[in-house]
């Protein structure tokens, strides 16, 4: 038997310590291997057990439908009064009275101020004074032809004076008709003392106060008067589209107009295409156009900005699907259509018109088909999906 020195023993034991130390350590490997594959949900034998199935994306989808859509050109516009009067005094003298309120809606012939109006009726008095000297005149005139015609025939007076009496007579019927005008103008001018609204409108505010002398020369005027109802709206469109315009105005077709505000979001009114301008800026290349709202409830006022879009066509029975179901890409236009399966297909479609949030397709997806709004971002043909009709709550399709 071979005797093992001290030294020998030491060494055999060492490599005992280690062998223990190693198997310890592979141990404790093993056991965080399976730790960490329970915690991501595998089991713990080796490779990890397959989906029991594909996991359906979550959409929002809209049906397709049939509907008329209108092809509107849209321009932008500004609302003008269809009359606007500076209201000025055809007379001089003193404003004794302003019979309006500023602000105020008043209608043709009402009273807005009145001018002393003695003066004219001073000078109605003096002309009729002056006809009745003329008449007296004329009468004492034709007295004395009569008389001068008897003296001709029985040869007493000498021809020349006959005809020299008639015409004094013709003379002084003239001056009875100059006479007359003056009584006229003594009277105009009285009417002109009343100043009355030319039109119907809202006057703005007054330029001229009571007590002050007032005179037909005057710049300024009294007050400006604005008619508010109908009013108008001057926009402009691509000469382009003019094409689409002037061949139904010269048919007499009425063109409906629609106004909306400065975001083209509300609609302030609605009215019909009046005119079409002469002439198309050559600096901008567009023409402008001018429509007439009744404006019963005063959404409108003159300067107001606004967008103004005209209604030129409209497609009967077109297929419409939410604008945001359209994608695009470099090679094509197209949209997830569902299919029964619950699966997604990509359909290349070309859209004929959009307005506003929805789509009009000439080609591609048929009523009742339905698509994909919302979501399309994790899609791919065949994709599983989970829909939801957009309208309709706690509703799906096609879910696991």
């Amino acid at each position: 038997m071979e005797t093992k020195t001290p030294d020998t023993q030491r060494n055999e034991a060492r490599r005992r310590r280690w062998r223990w130390l190693l198997g310890l350590a592979t141990v404790g490997l093993a056991g965080y291997a399976v730790l960490a594959r329970e915690s991501q949900g595998q089991p713990a034998g080796g490779k990890a057990a397959a989906d029991p199935g594909v996991r359906a994306v979550p959409v929002l989808a809209a049906a397709a439908v049939t509907r008329d859509v209108g092809v509107y050109l849209s321009g932008l516009g500004t609302a003008t009064a269809l009359n606007t009067v500076t209201v000025r005094t055809r007379v001089d003298g003193q404003l004794n009275e302003v019979a309006f309120r500023e602000g105020q809606l008043v209608h043709k012939g009402d009273l807005l101020a009145q001018i002393d109006p003695r003066p004219f009726q001073v000078q109605l008095v003096q002309a009729e004074g002056q006809k009745a000297k003329d008449e007296a005149a004329l009468k004492d005139a034709q007295l004395d032809l009569q008389r001068y015609q008897v003296l001709v025939q029985q040869d007493s007076i000498p021809r020349q004076q006959l005809d020299a009496q008639v015409a004094t007579v013709h003379q002084l019927e003239a001056t009875l008709k100059t006479d007359q005008g003056q009584i006229e103008a003594a009277k105009l001018n009285l009417v002109y003392s009343r100043i009355g609204a030319p039109i119907t409108g809202v006057v703005g505010l007054r330029l001229v106060d009571p007590g002050n002398i007032v005179h037909a020369t005057d710049a300024n005027g009294l007050v400006v008067i604005t008619q508010l109802q109908p009013i108008a709206v001057v926009f402009t469109i691509p000469a382009d589209q003019l094409p689409e315009v002037l061949p139904q105005l010269r048919a007499g077709r009425q063109l409906v107009v629609e106004a909306y505000d400065r975001d083209l979001k509300s609609k302030l009114a609605t009215g019909s295409l009046l005119a079409i301008d002469n002439q198309i800026d050559p600096s901008t290349g567009t023409i402008r156009l001018k429509a007439v709202f009744p404006n019963q409830d005063g959404a409108l006022f003159p300067n107001q900005f606004v967008n103004a879009r005209l209604l030129a066509d409209t497609l009967r029975g077109a297929v419409t699907v939410p604008a945001a179901a359209i994608q695009r890409s470099p090679q094509s236009t197209f949209v997830y259509v569902v299919k029964l399966d619950s699966t997604v297909e990509l359909r290349n479609v070309e859209v004929q018109l959009t307005e506003g949030d929805q789509a009009s397709i000439r080609r591609g997806v048929s009523p009742g088909e339905v698509v994909v709004v919302d979501g399309t971002d994790k899609l791919q043909p065949g994709a599983k999906v989970a829909v939801s009709i957009t309208g309709t709550s706690n509703r799906a399709q096609g879910g696991p």
